[in-house]
């Protein structure tokens, strides 16, 4: 017999009876102090090298578009996608485990997750890219759900405190140094690898996990764990990529009539999924999601404020890093290096969460959005003073302030929302709020995605209009007629207007092809200043101006979002929080 802990994800199924005892043949009960910090390692490993994997890809977007020819949506697919299919697969994953053995899954999990991180590393197109990102999150939903519960059967109540704040430590760290390392291993660009770097690192790292979690990691399951809930797992994934796919390749499409109707269509599925899984309940039928858990305010309004919350902070991160690069033309390690302020704030915010949660209860929540909302609104404060002449530097204090916020929040969210749900309900609450929180990036990413590239094909004019002056004077100063000048700014702006409105905005339209043949019929030496007014001055400020107005524009959703978040937190009730287990980062 092995112990029957339930685990968070697993128990968000509707199982609400509490763990079985331990066993005396519990196979973790005679491992040593040095074995079960050995066992954490491990997983910590695994879960850290996987989370990783969601933010480490935003700082690659220009890489991976300019050598791939992705467009757009291939690029938003690549990272919503893994998002998707981790939140919609992430309860059965945990479920799995409980029947069929966690040590077991999170092997399987992990060595699919190794296989595919190598397949991403060598993709030939943006096609391979998208399905392998789909596959490896789904791998990383079987894997993720079972180091929990692995932990809480390896350690005893006295030594769990700890290991769950190590464990909460390295999910925050995972997430927020995506960027920074992602940045590094491109500027490495070892082996000549570039983007593809991001992935390969996966693939050491985890055979090695794999060899070691072989011959250290013990077995547990759920004894009589209920069975599976394939119907409403199969609903609402169908529902989430009917809502989420047509967002994403809509615009690149022209928004036909099918990305409309697919999208209307998404929300009949989750309705009957969410009929579904309440009779299910009603009738004791192993539900994937516990509906019971929605007659409970504190756990409806949580569960709420963590989807728009985190609609908001990888959305965040692929428009600030993608402007940076695509619109300043910062290298990668200079575009992570800026996110390197907001990663110090969030590990400060957290560490001193636990202290504001004891004095403030479910109010440490609202600080946090509003910390987030006063950091947002400093970043477009300093796109509006700076404009095109934007550096870097000038966007960390701003940055700090958002990522203290990021950090109140993060950090005690998962133990705040819990707090006012019965303890019976705990674990399945927490799964629910986890598959919630990558629902909200997922979508976040889907939507912000969608007003980032429409508001960067709307602001191009004003953009090229910005630039004309100088260019019609440097024009002049190379000797360039009147009526000619007024050819070449025509010929810029209709190159410009192609640039931001095509499909991959690191293509060269043939408007532009054709106006640097045209401007080749020049004498050679005006010909040549020509080209530097345009091609070397012109477009590169108007691209600076254009993606400084459009993430300037775009950061409103993102300022609504944490806004909305806090109106939900501020009504949660009041309650005692728990002060025997840390908070842990949410996942």
């Amino acid at each position: 017999m092995t112990r029957s802990t339930a685990s968070p994800a697993g128990r968000a199924s509707g199982e609400s009876r509490r763990p079985a005892a331990t066993r005396p043949d519990d196979p973790a009960a005679g491992l040593p102090a040095k074995g079960r910090w050995f066992v954490l390692v491990i997983t910590l490993t695994a879960v850290f090298m996987q989370l990783l994997d969601t933010t480490i890809t935003t700082v690659a977007v220009p890489s991976i578009q300019s050598k791939l020819g992705a467009s757009s949506a291939e690029i938003q697919l690549v990272l919503a996608g893994y998002s998707l299919a981790f939140a919609c697969a992430l309860i059965t994953g945990g479920r799995l485990g409980d029947i069929y053995g966690r040590r077991r899954l999170f092997l399987i999990g992990m060595t699919g997750f190794t296989i595919v991180s190598a397949i991403c590393g060598a993709a030939p197109n943006p096609t391979t890219l998208v399905i392998a990102r789909l596959v490896q999150g789904a791998f990383s939903a079987l894997m993720f759900p079972q180091v929990l519960s692995i932990l809480q059967v390896v350690f005893p109540r006295a030594q769990r405190a700890k290991a769950l704040a190590i464990y909460g430590a390295t999910i925050g760290l995972a997430t927020i140094l995506g960027p920074v390392t992602g940045g590094a291993l491109i500027d490495l660009n070892i082996a000549h690898s570039d983007w593809r770097s991001i992935f390969y690192i996966n693939v050491p790292i985890g055979l090695v996990a794999i060899a070691l979690g072989i011959a250290r990691v013990p077995e547990s399951k759920v004894t009589g764990a209920p069975r599976l809930d394939l119907p409403g797992a199969s609903l609402v994934t169908i529902g989430l990529f009917m809502l989420v796919f047509p967002l994403v390749v809509g615009r690149d499409q022209g928004w036909p009539v099918w990305s409309f109707v697919m999208m209307a269509c998404s929300l009949l599925v989750l309705a009957a999924f969410g009929a579904y899984e309440h009779r299910r309940t009603v009738t004791s039928g192993s539900p994937l999601v516990n509906t019971r858990l929605f007659a409970q305010r504190p756990f409806t309004l949580g569960l709420v404020a963590c989807i728009v919350f985190f609609t908001g902070i990888p959305s965040f991160f692929f428009v600030l890093l993608l402007t940076l690069q695509a619109g300043f033309s910062f290298s990668a390690v200079a575009a992570g290096a800026v996110t390197l302020g907001f990663a110090l704030a969030v590990a400060i915010g957290s560490g001193r969460s636990s202290e504001v949660a004891k004095r403030l209860g479910v109010r440490v929540l609202a600080v946090g959005c509003v910390l987030l909302i006063l950091g947002q609104l400093g970043v477009i404060g300093t796109l509006t003073w700076m404009g095109s002449g934007l550096h870097g530097g000038y966007l960390i204090p701003a940055l700090f302030v958002a990522g203290a916020g990021a950090g109140l929040f993060l950090a005690p969210v998962t133990n705040v929302i819990l707090a006012g749900v019965e303890t019976d309900d705990a674990g399945a609450a927490s799964g629910l709020l986890a598959t919630a929180q990558q629902v909200g990036a997922a979508v976040g990413i889907a939507c912000v995605g969608v007003l980032f590239f429409a508001f960067l094909g709307s602001n191009s004019g004003a953009a090229a209009n910005s630039v004309h002056n100088d260019l019609r004077a440097n024009l002049a100063a190379a000797g360039v007629p009147a009526a000619a000048q007024q050819q070449i700014v025509a010929n810029f702006d209709r190159c410009f207007h192609d640039r931001t409105h095509a499909k991959d905005i690191s293509a060269t339209p043939a408007s532009c092809q054709a106006a640097q043949r045209e401007s080749g019929q020049l004498p050679p030496a005006v010909a040549s200043k020509v080209m530097q007014a345009t091609l070397g001055t012109a477009i590169p400020d108007a691209r600076k101006a254009d993606f400084s107005s459009t993430l300037r524009d775009t950061l409103w959703w993102h300022v609504g979002a944490f806004f909305l978040t806090l109106l939900l937190v501020v009504r949660l009730p009041r309650v005692k929080l728990p002060q025997d287990e840390p908070a842990t980062m949410a996942g």
